[in-house]
C-alpha cells in the first residue's frame, strides 16, 4: 500500500496568537533546534512517504525559509518531494471559491488538484500542533488489514497533566476498533481518548467525500463527513502510546517544552533507531561556556555563549547569556541576548530579543512571561 502526505500548516494558529503573529503554527520553534512541522514531516519520511503537500494560509515566509527545497528531509526529488500548496480555494466554482479556507474541509477543497494528481492508495493527513513520533508503517498495516476508509490515530491524555482544548475530539470505538462515537471535548476529567488530528484516508474515498461536501455545502470534516457516515463507512482507530503533546496555548507550549527536560520523556520522543526527527541543518560553532558559567538540567543548542547561570531551561541557537545573569525555567529562542546581572524565571523570549543589563522578569508555569520577536526590554 502506497501513501502520500498532506500537512495543514495553519489550522490551529488562533490557539496561540503570541507565537503565530508572524509565523504559522508549523514553523513555531521547539526544543532548541526544531520547528513543529519537523515532527509531521519526520513521521511521514520515516515511513517511506516521499510525496508531501503542505497547505499554507498566511504568514508562511518563515515556513518557506525553514523547508527550503526539502533536502534536510530527503525530499529534494525530481518526482514527488515536498510542495507548498497555495491557500486559496480554486478547485470548484462555488460559494466558497476565491477566498481563503476557514476549515479543514475547505482546505481540502482547495488542494483537490494535488489530491487528484496523486496515484497513491492512501493520503496521510496531519496537523502541526501535535508533537509525537508515530510509526506510520504500523498504522498503514492496520489500515490495510481492516480495509478501512479512514484510520484516526488517537492518544490517551490525562487532563491533570495536559490541557485539552475545546476543538479536540473525543472518540469511542467498539471491540473491533471501529469508531462508534465522536464528540467535541466537553470538559471530561481523567484520562480521555482524543484524536491526534493525524489520520489515514483512502484516496478515492477522500475524493468522493470532498466532492459530496462541495455539492452539499459542508464545512466540517469531523461533523459533516465522519460523524454523518459512522454507520456507512469503515472508520477505525489506531491507539498511539508514545510521547504525545498538543500545543493549544502559550502555557501548553511552555509545559510540553519543559517535559523534554525529563530524560525518559526526551528519549521517548527523539531516540528511536529507525525514527529520527529531522530538521534544517545549520553549521554553527559549538556553544562556549566561559568562566563563571553554570548549566544544570537544560537543553542548549549550538552557537550559544554562556557566562551566567542556566537551570531547567531551553536555549536555542545563538543565545548569549551575560555575566552574573540567572535564567531559570525559561525558553530563549534563537539569537536572544541578555545583559549582565539579569534575572529570568518562567520567561519565553522569541527570536532576536534583547534583555538589557539588570532587568528582572518573572512569570509562572501557568502563565509564562512572553517577550515578542525582536523586542528590547
Amino acid at each position: 500500500m502506497t501513501a502520500a502526505g498532506l500537512i495543514f500548516s495553519n489550522i490551529h494558529d488562533a490557539a496561540i496568537p503570541e507565537l503565530t503573529a508572524r509565523r504559522t503554527m508549523a514553523s513555531i520553534p521547539f526544543a532548541g533546534r526544531y520547528r513543529l512541522i519537523d515532527f509531521a514531516l519526520s513521521n511521514m519520511v520515516n515511513s517511506g512517504i516521499t510525496k508531501i503537500g503542505v497547505i499554507t494560509h498566511y504568514n508562511y515566509q518563515s515556513l518557506l525559509d525553514h523547508i527550503g527545497n526539502g533536502k534536510d528531509w530527503d525530499l529534494a526529488r525530481r518526482t514527488g518531494g515536498i510542495k507548498l500548496l497555495p491557500p486559496f480555494i480554486t478547485a470548484y466554482d462555488n460559494a466558497v471559491a476565491r477566498r481563503v479556507y476557514q476549515t479543514r474541509l475547505e482546505a481540502l477543497m482547495g488542494v483537490m488538484d494535488f489530491i487528484n494528481r496523486c496515484d497513491e492508495d492512501v493520503l496521510v493527513l496531519s496537523d502541526c500542533d501535535v508533537i509525537c513520533n508515530v510509526d506510520l508503517n504500523a498504522v498503514l498495516e492496520q489500515h490495510e488489514r481492516s480495509k478501512a476508509d479512514v484510520t484516526l490515530i488517537t492518544a490517551s491524555v490525562d487532563t491533570a497533566e495536559q490541557d485539552i482544548d475545546a476543538n479536540a475530539h473525543v472518540l469511542r470505538a467498539d471491540a473491533e476498533g471501529r469508531l462508534t462515537d465522536l464528540a467535541e471535548y466537553a470538559g471530561e476529567q481523567g484520562k480521555v481518548e482524543i484524536c491526534s488530528d493525524i489520520m489515514l484516508v483512502r484516496r478515492t474515498y477522500l475524493q468522493h467525500v470532498v466532492g459530496e461536501a462541495v455539492s452539499r455545502g459542508y464545512t466540517s470534516f469531523y461533523k459533516d463527513v465522519l460523524l454523518r457516515n459512522l454507520a456507512r463507512d469503515r472508520i477505525f482507530l489506531y491507539h498511539y502510546t508514545g510521547f504525545f503533546a498538543r500545543v493549544n496555548s502559550l502555557a501548553s507550549y511552555f509545559r510540553c517544552s519543559m517535559r523534554l527536560l525529563d530524560p525518559p520523556a526526551r528519549k521517548e520522543l527523539f531516540y528511536h533507531r529507525n525514527q529520527p526527527i529531522y530538521t534544517k541543518v545549520r553549521n554553527s560553532a559549538p556553544t562556549r561556556y566561559l568562566e563563571g558559567a553554570s548549566v544544570k538540567n537544560s537543553l542548549i543548542a549550538d552557537g550559544c555563549v554562556i557566562e551566567g547561570t542556566v537551570e531547567n531551561s531551553i536555549l536555542f541557537r545563538g543565545v548569549r547569556i551575560g555575566k552574573g545573569t540567572v535564567v531559570r525555567n525559561s525558553i530563549l529562542m534563537q539569537d536572544t541576548r541578555t545583559g549582565d546581572n539579569v534575572r529570568l524565571g518562567c520567561v519565553i523570549a522569541d527570536k532576536d530579543v534583547t534583555i538589557e543589563e539588570g532587568r528582572e522578569l518573572c512569570g509562572h508555569t501557568t502563565m509564562p512571561f512572553y517577550i515578542g520577536k525582536g523586542v528590547r526590554v
